[in-house]
């Protein structure tokens, strides 16, 4: 299995392109499947979760052709309503598909879905919600079947503001009978972006973008072409990584204003930066100052940028507090900072307490997961001497050939199969 061998403690210089948003992507791929017409989709990211999306889509009966970061999608029949095991249990996000095969065929089987070990991640609401649209569910080891004749537009009250949930309910509303209204939906940027495009190929939404979102369903969806915007976790992790070690590094093609609670914690801290319409500069800080973080829902900091925001934490001088309140479990990675010198105190599943500044010093790591391994990636980068971090496929899903990237800013980083 292929590993990081990174030798940290240098200064970064230059440019670093934003791709394009996983999470984006991701979406857009399972929004293929309500149309039978084809889709293009251009600048997508090339990382393991689209990979193996793409993968599902195919053993469904869609017909893939991938030319770099263009990905055509056609899928006139659905060959199989049941999900392939091998690959649902690799990511999370085939949930995303249940609402399209169903749609088309009346019923769908997925087993149980895999992805990040970050704490209890359980289906319900999507199962809630398809069940509020008329269908019927059963549920075995083997994992859960959806039954319907039809779905029927109906109004679902998300208790938990969830961002997947949002998108999957508002594509599968989109060829549903009748109106549908969700309330207490995400407001994520990629909403309203998966919004628009569905519009232009015959949907009927409104409201995408805020907490109530509006859906009369039609009988047909064409397909368009749809460009996947950049991507704003990745362009916080590396404006985060300039913050650690940058002198300077520029940021280019994103979108700041999708990163203003993270800047708003930069002033707080003290971090010197620079802001362009579609780049950033930032620069690594001499007398970092520490704050309290707690994650949120957009336009709060994501809790994607937590785990390297939390090692930027470990080189500001004071105390500082992080509340993760998204996912439980999601700040246990913290053990390895701890291994590698950081004085973090773990105060329950949820808080952590970080005391800097602490030098980190270099360590043999396992990624847990795919945020908490680029974090690793960023510690290795600055602590002294040698650091070795196994299990990077959790970074590949989400982070393209990133170590030739880091690289291209005078990084020390090498992959070892």
């Amino acid at each position: 299995m292929p590993k990081f061998i990174i030798k940290g403690g240098k200064k970064l210089k230059g440019e670093i392109k934003v791709n394009g948003a996983k999470n984006s992507a991701l979406k857009i791929i399972a929004a293929s499947l309500l149309s039978q017409e084809e889709i293009i989709i251009k600048k997508a990211p090339q990382i393991e979760e689209v990979n193996r999306l793409l993968e599902l889509c195919e053993s469904l009966g869609s017909v893939v052709k991938r030319d770099g970061e263009t990905i055509k999608i056609k899928t006139e029949k659905i060959k199989t309503t049941d999900l392939n095991p091998d690959l649902v249990k690799k990511i999370r996000v085939s949930v995303l598909l249940l609402g399209a095969v169903l749609l088309r065929e009346g019923r769908v089987h997925m087993p149980h879905p895999g992805g990040c070990a970050i704490g209890q991640r359980p289906i319900d609401l999507f199962v809630d919600g398809l069940q509020k649209l008329g269908a019927k569910v059963s549920e075995d080891e083997n994992g859960y079947t959806f039954v319907a004749d039809k779905l029927v537009g109906a109004t679902f009250f998300f208790p938990i503001i969830s961002v997947t949930a949002t998108e999957f309910l508002m594509m599968t509303a989109t060829l549903a009978k009748g109106r549908t209204v969700l309330k207490n939906a995400a407001c994520e940027p990629e909403i309203p972006a998966l919004a628009e495009y569905l519009n232009r190929c015959g949907a009927k939404i409104s409201g995408a973008g805020t907490n109530t979102i509006v859906i009369d369903g039609v009988d047909k969806l064409s397909a368009d072409i749809f460009e996947v915007m950049p991507d704003r976790v990745e362009a916080g992790s590396f404006a985060i990584l300039g913050a650690l070690c940058g002198d300077p590094i520029r940021v280019t093609n994103c979108q700041p204003e999708h990163l203003e609670a993270l800047l708003a914690m930069f002033d707080r801290m003290e971090v010197p930066y620079e802001v362009g319409p579609d780049w950033l500069e930032v620069r690594a800080g001499k007398n970092l100052r520490s704050v309290n973080l707690v994650t949120h829902e957009y336009p709060g900091f994501i809790t994607d940028l937590q785990q390297p925001f939390v090692v930027l934490l470990t080189q500001a001088k004071g105390v500082s507090l992080v509340h993760e309140t998204i996912f439980e479990g999601r700040l246990f990675y913290t053990d390895k900072l701890a291994q590698m010198g950081a004085q973090i105190i773990m105060c329950d599943p949820h808080r952590v307490i970080v005391n800097g500044k602490t030098a980190l010093v270099g360590r043999h790591l396992d990624s847990p997961d795919l945020r908490a391994g680029f974090a690793l990636v960023l510690a290795g980068l600055i602590a002294q001497g040698q650091t070795v971090i196994d299990n990077i496929y959790q970074i590949d899903r989400g982070y393209e050939k990133i170590e030739e990237r880091l690289k291209n800013l005078g990084a020390d980083i090498e992959r070892v199969e």
